[in-house]
């Protein structure tokens, strides 16, 4: 555990404060660190307690107020008055709904800060009573940092008779970034019961252990991907960004000075390959791509969004480095511009992102993709929450070409056909409006049983309304935006 982080345990102690809450489900992790800090303080006593084992730790008391919540907290009060204790209680967030056991809490928020006592509290979750909020105070558990790593695996190797190589350990360290102890323990014990020895085997299982927490999770999904930046047609100018942005990933970026690149926006109309920019950034970069449901952030009981941004941010990081793509973000806090609609929670948890987005030092790149701008909260679009903010326009006529010829090939990979006229009656439509104009054209020739042509993709191209024709307003005010410097072109030529 960091060092800043243990010396803020032993502050609150110390300063008697009455009631901790530690936010973390890794109980076994929680009690050494409570015992450490107990022995740290001057051997203050420590006990837990749990619903069905009752009271444990303090001598003679074992198995005292079983199934009994309000005898856990009136066991304070035989404790000698200057001996130091620390008293954990486990789930104990599930009975502060009941009104006894919330007075009985409110009056040992008061009673304790005479005395060298202190509750703590552990649970993942808790709704806190209104009345218990000036009481608690709140204290989250990080993960493991590389340090707990590296002595973890290193104890369990030794406990195996196993002496880990100084590469191996750095290895394994890194992969499990992100993880909990628990799962850690859980990865170590597979390898050493199927090889005997933790070896580089066990990088495969620590990332299908990331994969099946992802699994667990209503708000991540894990998109496998194939794409690759050569299935984009144009924006040469975002390809080379990113080339950039990739290389900063490296040791040797640190040793230069470089931070870990935070993110890109990608803005533009439908169809202009947003969503295949952030599948061909992970595939290209080897990272995994997580891919974030905004709309199920809101979902549930009032004060859940903020605990499941909280968790949806752990297991992110647990994954690093990786891809996390925030797609159509303007839908998710387009609506967030007071507050009042719901609460405050959209600014809440637009807060939230954006404090992490700022602060994170895990290699976490965040692509977040919007069709406009006019619903997105001017704090997102700031400079310094992303890299960088990009504009995918509709494609040019270079660009319409190496898009036709990409989906072309990508069907018929000896194709020769002639575009220059497709090219020409395509203006205004984006990549997949043209990809649609290809598909129609192969429908038309299938059905009367010959190969598709020229002709065919002149007919297709006809019979397509380009989203630039209904939504030309919008186009242009997107268009207009971007041109006061707020964005940056994706390609580095510009019209149809």
């Amino acid at each position: 555990m960091s060092r800043a982080w243990a010396d803020h345990l032993d502050l609150l102690i110390r300063a008697r404060t009455p009631i901790l809450w530690i936010r973390s489900q890794e109980e076994e992790r929680i009690a050494h660190l409570l015992a450490a800090a107990a022995k740290r303080l001057g051997n203050r006593q420590l006990a837990r307690w749990d619903f069905i084992g009752g009271l444990k730790g303090w001598a003679g008391r074992d198995g005292e107020a079983a199934r009994n919540p309000l005898a856990a907290l009136d066991s304070l009060a035989a404790l000698p008055p200057e001996q130091g204790a620390l008293l954990v209680l486990h789930d104990f967030h599930r009975y502060s709904d009941d009104s006894s056991i919330c007075r009985k809490l409110r009056n040992l928020a008061t009673s304790l800060r005479q005395q060298p006592h202190t509750l703590v509290i552990t649970a993942a979750e808790w709704q806190l009573p209104r009345e218990l909020e000036e009481c608690v105070t709140l204290l989250d558990l990080p993960l493991p940092d590389q340090g707990e790593i590296e002595a973890l695996l290193r104890s369990i190797a030794q406990a195996s008779g196993q002496n880990l190589s100084d590469d191996l350990l750095e290895q394994l360290t890194h992969s499990c970034s992100g993880l909990s102890e628990q799962r850690i323990r859980q990865v170590a014990a597979r390898g050493l019961a199927s090889r005997s020895q933790l070896g580089i085997e066990d990088l495969e299982e620590v990332l299908e252990e990331k994969r099946q927490a992802i699994a667990r999770s209503e708000l991540l999904e894990y998109c496998p991907t194939e794409a690759t930046p050569a299935d984009i047609g144009g924006l040469d100018a975002l390809k080379r960004w990113l080339e950039q942005r990739h290389m900063a990933f490296s040791d040797e970026a640190r040793r230069y000075g470089l931070p870990l690149p935070r993110g890109v926006l990608l803005v533009g109309p439908q169809g202009t390959g947003k969503s295949l920019t952030a599948k061909a950034i992970a595939h290209s970069w080897s990272m995994p791509l997580l891919r974030l449901d905004v709309g199920r952030l809101f979902a549930g009981l009032v004060g859940a969004s903020e605990a499941r941004t909280r968790d949806m941010i752990q297991r992110a990081e647990a994954m690093a480095p990786c891809v996390l793509w925030i797609d159509e973000i303007d839908k998710g806090f387009g609506g967030s511009g007071d507050g009042r609609s719901d609460g405050g929670t959209s600014q809440r948890v637009l807060a939230s992102l954006l404090t992490w987005m700022g602060e994170k030092t895990s290699p976490v790149f965040v692509v977040a993709t919007a069709n406009g701008v006019e619903r997105l909260p001017g704090e997102l679009l700031r400079k310094g929450r992303f890299d960088e903010i990009f504009l995918l326009d509709l494609p040019d006529g270079a660009e319409r070409r190496a898009i036709l010829d990409l989906q072309l090939k990508r069907r018929r990979p000896e194709h020769r056909l002639p575009l220059e006229v497709v090219v020409d009656r395509t203006a205004g439509f984006s990549g997949a409006e043209l990809e649609q104009v290809v598909i129609e054209a192969m429908h038309q020739a299938f059905s009367e049983g010959r190969d598709f042509g020229e002709a065919d993709l002149i007919s297709a191209a006809a019979q397509l309304v380009p989203l630039s024709r209904t939504a030309r307003e919008q186009l242009e005010s997107l268009q207009q935006w971007a041109s006061g410097g707020r964005a940056r072109p994706a390609s580095s030529h510009c019209g149809a």
